[in-house]
């Protein structure tokens, strides 16, 4: 039996979408949630793209595939993506995989807090 331990709530405003993400990101859950949030962002067709991580407790590889993949469809969109409040071995995994180069982490894009 596979268990996908994930959820998020949304708020969308003036072309902002903001997605709190909770629980836990692994290969199991990343399949459901690309769906969701595909068919999210193509539906509200956002200018920005906001995930707020603060509520993960676990993420691996498969998450980082996850948060790259919704990065390039932001691109592909016109728009621009952030990842918001990650906890301290969620930041590790991100800034070991480069990820700043690509996205605003905890709101700065490219600096280390």
């Amino acid at each position: 039996m596979i268990h996908t331990d994930y959820g998020y709530e949304i708020r969308a405003r003036d072309r902002l979408l903001c997605v709190y993400l909770y629980g836990e990101i692994d290969h199991h859950s990343a399949v459901g949630l690309r769906e969701d949030l595909d068919a999210l962002i193509l539906r509200e067709r956002p200018k920005r793209l906001v995930l707020d991580l603060s509520r993960i407790e676990f993420m691996d590889s498969a998450g980082l595939g996850l948060l790259m993949g919704r990065y390039r469809l932001m691109c592909d969109l016109g728009g621009e993506m952030a990842v918001e409040k990650p906890n301290e071995r969620v930041m590790k995994i991100l800034r070991l995989a480069g990820m700043e180069r690509f996205f605003e982490i905890g709101g700065r894009r490219g600096e280390r807090e």
